[in-house]
């Protein structure tokens, strides 16, 4: 009997062990997965920065960055820092890192995104693209930074 107990016990801990094994496993596809959302928003919001429409490029990021930034200023920003560049020709995702706080910007959901980039008039540069999570539940831009 105390044999029984005893392998209902060890049973029990396997049985916790193993759940805690397939939650942090579960939880990491779910950040690749939020990633790849986020991926995606940020592909169809830079498809608008790279047509020149910058006044629908900040209509559609995030309820923060739109808060922040008035659109006045973000098409004046644009149209001094990227328009110079010229056409984007080439774009590869280096990196997108799932993270719950930025500095300066309350605490949610964020994904940031790095691209190698080729431009008409830049050779070599990389855009930095960063993605939350709205209070809507979409995922949209709230940073976007090119070096």
């Amino acid at each position: 009997r105390q044999n029984m107990i005893g392998r209902a016990i060890a049973g029990a801990a396997l049985a916790a062990l193993c759940a805690g094994c397939v939650t942090q496993s579960a939880r990491r596809v779910t950040e690749s997965e939020r990633a790849q959302i986020a991926i995606a928003a940020a592909e169809r919001w830079i498809a608008l920065v790279d047509a020149g429409s910058y006044d629908e490029s900040w209509k559609s990021a995030a309820e923060y960055f739109r808060g922040a930034v008035p659109r006045a200023q973000w098409a004046q920003a644009l149209r001094a820092g990227r328009a110079p560049l010229g056409k984007a020709i080439y774009r590869r995702l280096r990196s997108a890192v799932y993270q719950t706080s930025m500095p300066g910007a309350p605490d949610g959901e964020y994904v940031t995104l790095q691209f190698d980039t080729r431009f008409e008039r830049k050779e070599a540069a990389v855009e930095t693209i960063i993605a939350m999570r709205d209070s809507d539940g979409a995922w949209r831009v709230s940073g976007y930074f090119v070096r």
